[in-house]
């Protein structure tokens, strides 16, 4: 094969191209993982990253867990080093940045051009290095992407023989179509692990000739109760600031209860959150809401002072 410093490559690949020690360790390249390089004018993308980590495995490796999933795009916290895996145990080496994992049979498919683990079995594998929101969070962004269905995480889950397998199966129940951004699954994930019951999603409210005039990302249709996060595009533009006092009216004229929802009443008081819900939902008398709300919350949101 040509030798592309565009893209990674090992130094001793380099050093068989006539690219002198000296000068790979000069300005016209870069490390991009310990003993893999690729040319200073190459931006280091997850891809990039990916590849150079499959560079000692000459085939028979693919990325999986964290590296899967920024290759997929998809939403995960920061997760130090690339993951690969191998067939079995024999093919694994050791090489500082990479975490080499042994994935069997495991499904795969390609995207942008490097072999990965499919979704589904990513899933699983992610249900070992997240928490349960993140996980639940990763799942409804694959759906959202069309990636897989919340039943094909469901079925995948309960079949796989994987030692990450039971809490894949518990975050895969939670699941849902239709959620739009990472803060909708956190907000709808502390309603529903405080016990009250689960909103609906993406709720549509049409007018009598059956014309869609709002959507809220969260509600209770019965009870005309609608719950929604509230991004900083809400206060930073006047154009979304009159949009939503417009909304609001529209909602108020139908006797709708809406409640907005900031970054810090799921970060910094998540308790007066649940607090406003629970108050409001017991006041329209929507069925199932308990007396008192459960403690099972606390665990997944812990960045209060509440949570002592």
């Amino acid at each position: 094969m040509s030798f592309d410093p565009r893209t990674p490559f090992l130094r001793r690949d380099a050093i068989e191209a006539g690219v002198s020690p000296r000068t790979l360790r000069g300005p016209r390249f870069r490390v991009v993982l310990p003993g893999a390089y690729v040319a200073a004018s190459t931006v280091v993308t997850p891809v990039v990253r990916v590849r150079a980590a499959l560079l000692p495995y000459a085939g028979v490796a693919w990325a999986s867990h964290a590296s899967a999933a920024r290759v997929y795009d998809l939403p995960i916290p920061t997760i130090a080093d690339e993951h690969v895996s191998v067939a079995r145990a024999g093919l694994r080496r050791r090489h500082r940045g990479v975490r080499a994992h042994v994935g069997g049979d495991a499904p795969v498919r390609v995207v942008e051009g490097v072999v990965v683990s499919a979704p589904e079995m990513l899933f699983v594998e992610m249900a070992g290095m997240l928490t349960l929101v993140d996980l639940v969070i990763l799942g409804d962004a694959m759906v959202r992407r069309r990636l897989v269905t919340p039943q094909d995480l469901l079925e995948f889950a309960d079949a796989v023989r994987h030692k990450a397998a039971a809490p894949a199966r518990r975050a895969a129940a939670y699941v849902r179509a239709g959620v739009d951004s990472p803060m909708e699954t956190r907000l709808r994930m502390l309603i529903v692990l405080a016990g009250l019951p689960e909103p609906e999603v993406n709720v549509v409210i049409r007018d009598e000739t059956g014309d869609v005039v709002r959507k809220h990302d969260l509600g209770y249709p019965t009870a005309k109760v609608a719950i929604e996060y509230d991004g900083k595009v809400h206060v930073l533009t006047v154009e979304a600031w009159e949009a939503d006092l417009a909304r609001r009216d529209a909602s108020d004229d139908a006797g709708w209860r809406l409640l907005p929802v900031v970054s810090s009443g799921i970060f910094r008081r998540p308790e007066e959150t649940l607090r406003r819900i629970h108050r409001v939902l017991r006041s329209r008398g929507l069925p199932g809401v308990p007396l008192r709300l459960t403690d099972d919350w606390r665990a997944h949101f812990p960045g209060h002072a509440d949570a002592a």
